[in-house]
């Protein structure tokens, strides 16, 4: 099977194992679960570093994978392609699964595997962040949002929720309650993309046209 990228080092994303990358993922923990939560109808699908946890009370109905170097372990071990049905998922998180630059082919897989009208949510680094240099000898590599919103858009989603929301910390790698006031909100240290799969409508066949002949019966 094809591999998430062939300059992939065993454990690229062993960084979110650190201090300051379980503080961005402390951070985001509550925003995931309560998304999953708000959409019980369907299954959903958690991609996400090996170090992160579900937590005391996840969603019922989910499969959540740890990314491995080019592999993904969990209930199910493969690579990807994902063995997984098309359109079977109402929700996929993409927790910092991407962020050393193998996205492409997954970014495909979680539009595949989404169902028309489930939402897909992107947590990512924000390269604009102080909280960067944390990350910065690591194989993180933050991106614009508007990089990746090319890249839903590529993977033929469509974008959600509004505006790109900023989560974290801005510089202290360290769990805080006090969020930074929101002129500092560019600068938190997650950005998280939302979107969705959607369906064009079919479009209705064009109406018969009658045309009667003034003074004779219609054949």
């Amino acid at each position: 099977m094809p591999s998430l990228s062939d300059s992939c080092v065993a454990e690229p994303l062993a960084w979110w194992g650190t201090p300051a990358g379980e503080t961005l993922l402390a951070a985001e923990q509550e925003v995931i679960v309560s998304s999953l939560q708000g959409r019980p109808a369907s299954p959903w699908l958690w991609l996400a570093p090996d170090s992160v946890a579900i937590g005391d009370d996840p969603p019922p109905r989910g499969l959540r994978l740890h990314r491995r170097g080019d592999a993904f372990a969990g209930p199910l071990q493969c690579r990807l392609p994902l063995p997984l049905p098309t359109e079977a998922f109402g929700s996929v998180v993409v927790q910092h699964v991407l962020d050393d630059g193998a996205f492409h082919e997954l970014l495909m897989e979680c539009a595949r595997v989404l169902e028309p009208g489930g939402r897909l949510w992107l947590f990512a680094l924000n390269p604009w962040s102080p909280y960067r240099a944390h990350w910065r000898k690591s194989a993180q590599r933050a991106r614009d949002p508007r990089d990746w919103q090319s890249r839903l858009r590529a993977a033929g989603l469509h974008l959600a929720g509004g505006e790109v929301r900023y989560l974290g910390p801005v510089w202290r790698a360290e769990p805080t309650a006090a969020q930074p006031p929101s002129v500092l909100a560019g600068l938190r240290a997650i950005c998280l993309l939302e979107a969705e799969s959607r369906v064009a409508a079919l479009i209705p066949p064009a109406p018969v046209q009658r045309r009667w002949n003034t003074g004779t019966a219609p054949a």
